[in-house]
């Protein structure tokens, strides 16, 4: 067992790239041997990450090295030079890990039925994998050139999987639209990595914190690499590409597509706190994250009000949410610079928004399957033509009514636990940004009571009398998420003190990710 932890950062990222290349090979000669491949590969990775996680909050952060025992080298003059490949994972790190592994594992099991009639599904579980090892990676990687190239293995695979479909016009405009802004992105992302090389010969981002000095260059690397992360996180006003995506993909794509711009969050959050941190004054970056958290938040709910389409309503609500995760973080980043403040709100403003992010990938993940399991069995998105369906999807209904209860923040659900969280402390900061937050979860509760309505209650229209519930892999994959939705709802203490709060306290503590690759 300790070999397999040691080994753990690269296999979770190895093994679903090998299941990658061999799933077309196996498909030829079995399908349903591709399938049991896909699934025992997606639920031994959740192993993996597990037992990661219970060493790292256990002993620390992990490091490995590829190919040597030590991620540095020593030169002669004494000085210590990380040149190999590291993957650093700390709690930060496999709390974004936990996200990837159980989303994909809900979404790649209810993919089962819903991709069945489909062809070419050898490639889409090839680049379902793919996907994976991107988001993975991006989160694992100790090193700027790698997130990279991570960032651009999970945009490729992801741009392909929304246009998967290439028979809907929509998904062909959808997948387009990803691979321009993921390739704009991305490029922004590789002239930062070349500004920071050209100046310290570095691209490891412990090494890189370590000596940076602010410089004129250093200050335009970080605007790109804001703007870069931002715009593949969907935030508003580079939102735009979003819905045309979201609506478009196969549903268990879309909650991945999710996971994924969550993952650019985490690039994002790791930037600024690790590779910037309190070398500078951040209360001007955390200012433009907040601002930007309370326009994704207005903006993206504002737009969802109109919407028919279920899941275009549900792409801007995927919009509205990350401006709380924004928010929150934004908040400790505008005072890490103070340690009182820090201390007295920053950081459980902090912890709120990260737990709004978990919070976040389990319930819109849900609500994005019960939107395809409606398409499925409906053969259209439009809230107008449906109604009356939860008279014979009752197990579909339900787990829209959690999936609803807990975005709008109503208690007991996860959705509230992580809303309090940053109600109460962004309070403290401004009020004026909490009463907004509060204003936006009562319009997303008005949304999604509207959306409930059009799709589940009423008289049952003549054409849907003999319509059933979604098929069991369907169903199987909504209970997943649903049952740990309604674990977090529970114990919400439980998942702050496990999980949360090392993961706020791993971006807060700068020294600590760097010494664990450069000593001292």
């Amino acid at each position: 067992m300790d070999k397999l932890i040691t080994h753990s950062p690269i296999l979770i990222i190895a093994i679903p790239l090998l299941a990658a290349f061999l799933t077309p090979l196996i498909s030829r000669v079995n399908e349903k041997a591709r399938d049991v491949l896909v699934i025992t590969t997606l639920a031994f990775v959740e192993f993996l990450v597990i037992i990661l996680a219970r060493d790292i909050y256990a002993n620390g952060i992990h490091i490995y090295t590829l190919g040597a025992s030590s991620p540095t080298l020593t030169i002669p003059e004494q000085y210590m030079v990380p040149v190999r490949i590291i993957l650093e994972v700390d709690a930060m790190s496999i709390f974004m890990g936990i996200i990837s592994a159980t989303v994909s594992l809900a979404a790649a099991v209810y993919s089962l039925s819903f991709m069945k009639e489909e062809t070419g599904r050898d490639r889409f579980y090839t680049l379902l994998l793919l996907m994976i090892v991107g988001m993975f990676g991006m989160e694992f990687t100790g090193d700027m050139f790698n997130l990279f190239v991570f960032l651009e293995i999970a945009s490729i695979s992801g741009a392909a999987l929304a246009a998967f479909r290439t028979r809907f016009t929509d998904a062909v405009e959808g997948g387009f639209k990803y691979i321009i802004i993921s390739s704009a992105g991305a490029l922004v992302v590789l002239f930062s990595v070349g500004i920071f090389y050209a100046q310290y010969n570095l691209l490891n981002i412990a090494a890189l914190a370590q000596v940076i000095q602010y410089t004129m260059l250093d200050k335009i690397a970080l605007a790109l690499l804001v703007i870069a992360f931002a715009m593949k996180l969907g935030g508003v006003p580079l939102h735009m590409w979003v819905p045309d995506t979201y609506a478009a993909a196969p549903a268990g794509i879309t909650a991945m597509l999710v996971v994924s711009s969550q993952a650019c969050m985490y690039a994002l959050f790791r930037v600024c706190f690790t590779l910037y941190g309190v070398t500078l004054n951040m209360a001007t970056v955390g200012w433009i994250v907040i601002i930007l958290g309370m326009l994704s938040m207005f903006v993206g709910v504002t737009m969802a009000i109109p919407q028919i389409d279920i899941k275009r309503l549900m792409s801007y609500h995927a919009i509205s949410q990350s401006g709380y995760m924004l928010l929150g973080v934004g908040v400790g980043l505008a005072v890490l610079g103070n340690p009182e403040a820090l201390a007295t709100y920053g950081r459980e403003a902090m912890s709120g928004g990260i737990f709004h992010i978990i919070n976040h990938a389990l319930y819109k993940g849900l609500l994005f399957l019960t939107a395809g399991a409606l398409f499925y069995r409906t053969g259209t998105r439009d809230l107008n033509k449906m109604g009356g369906l939860g008279h014979n999807m009752k197990f579909t209904s339900i787990f829209f009514i959690i999936g609803a209860l807990s975005i709008s923040g109503i208690p007991p659900f996860n959705g509230f636990a992580s809303k309090i969280m940053i109600y109460e402390s962004v309070y403290r900061f401004n009020p004026i940004l909490a009463v907004i937050a509060m204003l936006v979860s009562i319009i997303t509760l008005a949304s999604f009571t509207k959306a409930f309505q059009s799709a589940f209650t009423g008289p049952q229209l003549p054409q849907y009398k003999d319509v059933k519930e979604a098929p069991r892999s369907m169903l199987i994959g909504m209970g997943i998420l649903a049952s740990i939705i309604i674990f977090f709802s529970l114990f919400p203490g439980l998942i702050v003190g496990w999980i949360v709060y090392p993961a706020a306290d791993a971006l807060i503590n700068q020294a600590i990710y760097i010494s664990a690759v450069m000593g001292g």
